[in-house]
């Protein structure tokens, strides 16, 4: 006869202690991922600690140039690694792309020692979220090997060809419902809608959905920060689980109803006993999802403002003596979409010749990089003309160069021609603001008249 193994009722205390308990986790996570780390931030700032001031700064939502002395300060520093309150900085473009693209060293935070790690542990939730695995961001092989895999022939320089001609067309579609006579917002009305839609299309979102999806996605960039207040982060969490809620609701209907897309591929693979588990799977897609028009709604702003005050240059890519795909390169390392990511070293190694103990995370603050003259002459000058453009690391670099960047070249080379090509003359009004995260850099509000 079987015997089922008993399952021990949970007792009055144990129950009284997890009611008590669930509603002190939010509160735990905010304290231990951002409370903690903004006291610290501020004081390391006002100390006069340049990463502290650096990320007190970044969380002002000026304009990326005003981070210039800031970026200088730290290319300037005797060392490829400046030691801050936090990690190490590595500003200078070698030992930036030297960190990203080696092996000693990993994505993700210190989480497994201290009082603090187990506290993060035990008040963690299972939902997606863009910082924590399995998401793409922050796995390393093997599974982040067997992860890009399956999605990567999406994004190949040959697939995003052959999306060219349906994204000049929804290019020409939303261009077709702006009123020459009447102020518009360009980020509302143009900038996030072509990534959104080009990026729902190969997803299977259906075209309802497809605000409230930006609007979430919107919401979980800035679960990327660090130091984040109390009613944002809340509010970020809260999004977070409506994407989560989402998410599964989507794909439950495509195993019901698969179509030709990228979500359906992957349904079917998991079905078939060679893709990933229900978890995996929604933190891919909707990672993939997420960061398939977050750096491109950037790019397309940052575009256009940039233009609009270049205007001799702007003449030049409309009388094609100069190329819209350089002015984008141009774009990305003059103004890029996202300002830093960060590393931990698995072992003792060297960067730029220089010694590093393990376990120490380090900051690469891709934006001061783009700005290194020992690469780039001139480097705090905006020319699309620019022959090296292209050497920015926006897209970071090794295992984690950005998935979907052929993608975004793409959409920001076709956003931007058509864009101007309609509308040559565009005046940008007071009013414009800049997105609330740090560490994504572009513009939540664009109002401009058009002729």
């Amino acid at each position: 006869m079987l015997r089922l193994a008993h399952v021990p009722t949970p007792g009055p205390v144990q129950r009284i202690v997890t009611r008590v308990a669930e509603p002190v986790k939010p509160f735990v996570r905010w304290s231990v991922g951002h409370g903690l780390p903004r006291a610290v931030i501020g004081r390391a700032a006002r100390g006069g600690d340049l990463q502290g001031r650096l990320i007190a700064a970044a969380a002002r939502q000026g304009r990326t140039e005003r981070l210039i002395p800031l970026f200088d300060e730290l290319l300037a520093a005797p060392t490829p690694l400046v030691p801050g309150r936090f990690s190490h900085m590595a500003g200078r473009h070698e030992a930036v792309r030297e960190v990203l693209s080696s092996n000693d060293f990993s994505t993700g935070i210190p989480t497994s020692a201290g009082s603090l790690a187990r506290l993060a542990t035990w008040a963690n939730r299972e939902v997606f979220n863009p910082v924590q695995p399995p998401s793409l961001l922050v796995t390393e092989p093997p599974d982040h090997t067997r992860y890009r895999k399956l999605v990567t022939r999406v994004f190949s320089a040959r697939a995003v060809e052959r999306l060219r001609e349906r994204t000049e067309q929804i290019a020409t579609e939303l261009l077709d419902t702006l009123d020459p006579s009447s102020p518009v917002d360009l980020v509302d009305r143009y900038c996030s809608q072509l990534p959104v839609i080009v990026i729902s299309e190969i997803l299977g979102v259906p075209p309802q959905t497809r605000q409230r999806v930006l609007e979430l996605g919107n919401e979980a960039g800035a679960s990327l920060d660090l130091g984040l207040g109390w009613s944002q982060f809340r509010q970020i969490e809260s999004a977070l689980e409506e994407f989560e809620e989402w998410l599964g609701g989507h794909l439950a209907e495509l195993r019901r109803n698969p179509g030709d897309n990228l979500l359906s591929q992957l349904v079917h693979a998991q079905e078939e006993g060679v893709g990933l588990t229900e978890r995996e799977l929604r933190a891919t897609a909707g990672l993939v999802l997420a960061a398939g028009f977050e750096t491109t709604v950037n790019l397309l702003g940052n575009g256009i403002v940039l233009l609009t005050e270049h205007r001799d240059q702007l003449g030049s890519l409309l009388d094609g003596t100069a190329d819209w795909g350089n002015a984008v390169e141009e774009v990305l390392r003059f103004d890029p979409p996202v300002l830093l990511t960060g590393r931990i070293s698995l072992r003792e190694t060297q960067i730029a010749g220089r010694p590093i103990g393990a376990g120490r995370p380090v900051t690469t603050v891709l934006a001061a990089a783009n700005r290194d003259p020992a690469v780039f002459a001139d480097p705090h000058r905006f020319d699309i003309t620019r022959e090296n453009a292209r050497d920015h690391i926006s897209f970071s670099a090794g295992r984690h160069y950005c998935l979907g960047a052929q993608l975004a070249r793409m959409e920001g080379e076709i956003g931007l021609r058509a864009f101007f090509e309609r509308f040559p003359d565009v005046r940008l009004q007071p009013g414009a603001s800049r997105r609330r995260t740090r560490i994504l850099r572009g513009w939540e509000r664009l109002p401009a008249t058009l002729t």
